[in-house]
Parts: structure tokens; C-alpha cells; sequence
């Protein structure tokens, strides 16, 4: 106590300064000015991992989760065509800039945490193989300013494709083999808190991440792989006002990673340039499609949607 008698401002007394506005509140003054609440407003911030000497001499592309042998001076060059195009568009590129080596998965940064509107879920990768990626991850935005709501632990295993915004209140999240049952409980227990319905799916055998089983490419439009999407998911698309595209060539999914794409804005999208038929399906139901070049990045296993960490959307 003070001479006075009043408790000191340490305890609670007359000189205590609350606490009241809220950690979203926060973002853009205490923290920095980051997040998402849906999968295509315009798209202002990503994050990027540019290739380095990781991807040099790998022994064997399957045991590093690559599905072909790599060429790595084409590889970094594709993908700084894509960093050159997201600053060209007027997208600010974060790059991950690890201080030492990393793991060779690491450039696929969608996988590595999930933005929300009050910060980050920090991913746990599910192979040995990208096992520590998350580390780096959680650096950079620590040293951003990114509040890292929720770093999955214990046994859980979640990867950040594996879940996408259809609302503000409404988050797909999907079961597979990235993402297992304890990890998307973490998940989904932390969107509760913040006010978000989770839509529970599984995907089938063989699959990699939801990303590649449907995507957004606005407030009401989305794409699908017939045959792959959980018919649940479809559902709810529809019952959130979604029309639900299919997939016209099965070819361009598999091999082009055609559904692979990043919504820039509403109907405005980023895909591969090697999808004449998809491209023209887009095309035909109002997408602007933008297109970029790939081959040897697709050779990784992943296309420009796994690449891309979405940092931040500016609400239209």
C-alpha cells in the first residue's frame, strides 16, 4: 500500500491500467497488421520460401517426398518468377529467410500454418521428413508480429492445406494423411474459441492435403475433383451458397495440379499456364485466370497454392 492506503498500481489499485481491447483489436498496433477470414478477398500479404541449397544433390526423390528428380537452377528459377509476379500484381512477398539450412519441403509454406483473424495456428508436418519446418516458420512470424494462437502438439499432426475459410464463421477442415484425428481436434477446439464452426471431412487414400480437392475462387464460387471431395463438403458449399464447379479434365488435376491455383480477389485467380482445357472451363464461368509456368516446381509435389502461405486479405 501507498501512504494513502490505496493498493499499489502492481496489485490492482488506483494507478491499474486493464487490459480491454481485444487480440484483434490489437493487430496492426501492438502486433503486426496480419490475417484472414475467407479464402478470396483481395490478396495482400504471403509468405515464400525461396528454395536454397536443400533441394541440391537429394539422394531420392521419393524419400524426400519429391515425385520426381529435381532440377534446382530451374526449380528457383520458376520460383522467382513467382515472386516476381506477386510483387507485379501488388502482393507484399515475406520470405521465410531461414538462417541456415532447411529441410527441402520447406518452400511449400501453405502447409505450415493456418492464418486466422487473430493470428496463426502453427502446423505440425506429419513426415519425419519435414519434421522442424515449423520452427522456422514459427521465427518469422514471431518476428513479424504474428500472434501464434495455437501450436499443435501432443500426437496431433496438421498441416495448414488441409483447412480452408468457406465464411468468417465456418472453417472445412479435413482427416487424412497430413492431418490426423488429434491434431484436427486441436484445431477445431481453437476456431470454437474464437466464435468458428468447424466442418469435419475425411479424404480418401492417396490423397495429400483438401487444397487439392477443392478450392475457392469467390464468395460463391468453388471448384472441386469429382470423385475425391467428400460429398459432405459438397454439401456444405451448397448449403453456404456455393456453386460447386467440377473438375472438366482429370488429366490437367493430376498431372498440371489444375485446381492448384491461389484466388487473388473475387474470380480473379493465379494457376498453371499448361491447362488449356481447365483454363477454358475457368474462363467460361467468369474466372480471370492469371497464369504462371510450373513444371519443374510441380516435380516437388505441390503446386502454387502449397507454396503460398496466406498471410494477409484485405476485406472487401
Amino acid at each position: 500500500m501507498n501512504p494513502t492506503g490505496d493498493l499499489a498500481a502492481a496489485y490492482g489499485g488506483s494507478g491499474w491500467s486493464p487490459r480491454r481491447a481485444s487480440l484483434e483489436e490489437e493487430l496492426g498496433t501492438l502486433w503486426g497488421d496480419w490475417g484472414v477470414t475467407n479464402e478470396w478477398d483481395p490478396l495482400e500479404a504471403v509468405l515464400l520460401h525461396h528454395p536454397g541449397p536443400e533441394i541440391d544433390q537429394l539422394a531420392q526423390a521419393d524419400e524426400a517426398l519429391m515425385l520426381e528428380e529435381l532440377e534446382p537452377a530451374r526449380l528457383r528459377a520458376e520460383h522467382q518468377a513467382l515472386i516476381e509476379t506477386y510483387r507485379q500484381i501488388g502482393v507484399e512477398v515475406v520470405l521465410v529467410a531461414p538462417a541456415h539450412t532447411p529441410p527441402p519441403n520447406t518452400m511449400f509454406c501453405r502447409d505450415l500454418f493456418f492464418m486466422t483473424p487473430q493470428g496463426a495456428v502453427l502446423a505440425r508436418p506429419a513426415s519425419t521428413v519435414r519434421a522442424g519446418e515449423e520452427r522456422l516458420v514459427a521465427q518469422r512470424l514471431a518476428a513479424l508480429g504474428v500472434p501464434i494462437l495455437l501450436s499443435v502438439h501432443g500426437q496431433g499432426v496438421f498441416e495448414g492445406a488441409d483447412a480452408l475459410w468457406l465464411s468468417r464463421d465456418t472453417v472445412l477442415l479435413s482427416e487424412g494423411l497430413r492431418t490426423n484425428g488429434p491434431g484436427a481436434d486441436q484445431v477445431e477446439a481453437l476456431l470454437g474459441g474464437l466464435g468458428v464452426r468447424t466442418v469435419r471431412v475425411d479424404l480418401p487414400y492417396g490423397t495429400m492435403h483438401l487444397l487439392g480437392m477443392v478450392n475457392l475462387a469467390g464468395p460463391d464460387l468453388a471448384v472441386a475433383w469429382p470423385g475425391r471431395l467428400a460429398y459432405r463438403a459438397v454439401q456444405e458449399l451448397r448449403a453456404q451458397g456455393y456453386r460447386v464447379l467440377f473438375l472438366p479434365d482429370q488429366q490437367e488435376a493430376l498431372q498440371q495440379m489444375a485446381l492448384n491455383f491461389v484466388c487473388l480477389r473475387p474470380y480473379h485467380i493465379l494457376m498453371p499456364a499448361d491447362c488449356p482445357r481447365t483454363q477454358a472451363f475457368y474462363e467460361a464461368h467468369g474466372i480471370t485466370c492469371h497464369t504462371l509456368d510450373i513444371p519443374h516446381l510441380r516435380r516437388a509435389a505441390g503446386g502454387m497454392g502449397c507454396l503460398t502461405g496466406i498471410m494477409r486479405r484485405r476485406p472487401s
